[in-house]
């Protein structure tokens, strides 16, 4: 499995990707939306994971871009804001599969990677 994680904390998403690739998964990531689009010209991910709030554009709209280039590729949301409902309507809007809140465990992620990929 192939993972890019997009997220603009950059403490948080490559200490989550070190934890990943403990686990043996392949993972890459980047801060910004522009670094994702350029990821994803030159990877074959199987699964993206994206913070709902990054700058200057938002994961649900990143999602719609990377699935232009990727459309076989997997989508999970993450963020640390808002409530239960506001995930599933961002999910729901945005095409992915999941939603987790921050901070994210990581085997409940590992769990959620290997469910969409099965879809």
């Amino acid at each position: 499995m192939r993972v890019l994680l997009v997220d603009d904390e950059k403490e948080l998403v490559s200490t989550l990707a070190e934890r990943l690739v403990l686990r043996g998964i392949e993972a890459d990531w980047v801060a910004t939306a522009d670094d994702a689009l350029r990821a994803v010209e030159s990877e074959p991910y199987d699964v993206a994971v994206v913070d709902v709030k990054i700058p200057r554009i938002n994961g649900i709209e990143l999602r719609k871009k990377l699935k232009k280039k990727r459309p076989n590729m997997k989508f999970i949301f993450m963020t640390g804001h808002g409530s239960e409902a506001d995930y599933k309507a961002a999910s729901a809007e945005g095409g992915a599969q999941y939603y987790l809140a921050k901070p994210v465990n990581i085997e409940v992620l590992i769990n959620k990677m290997n469910e969409a990929l099965k879809e």
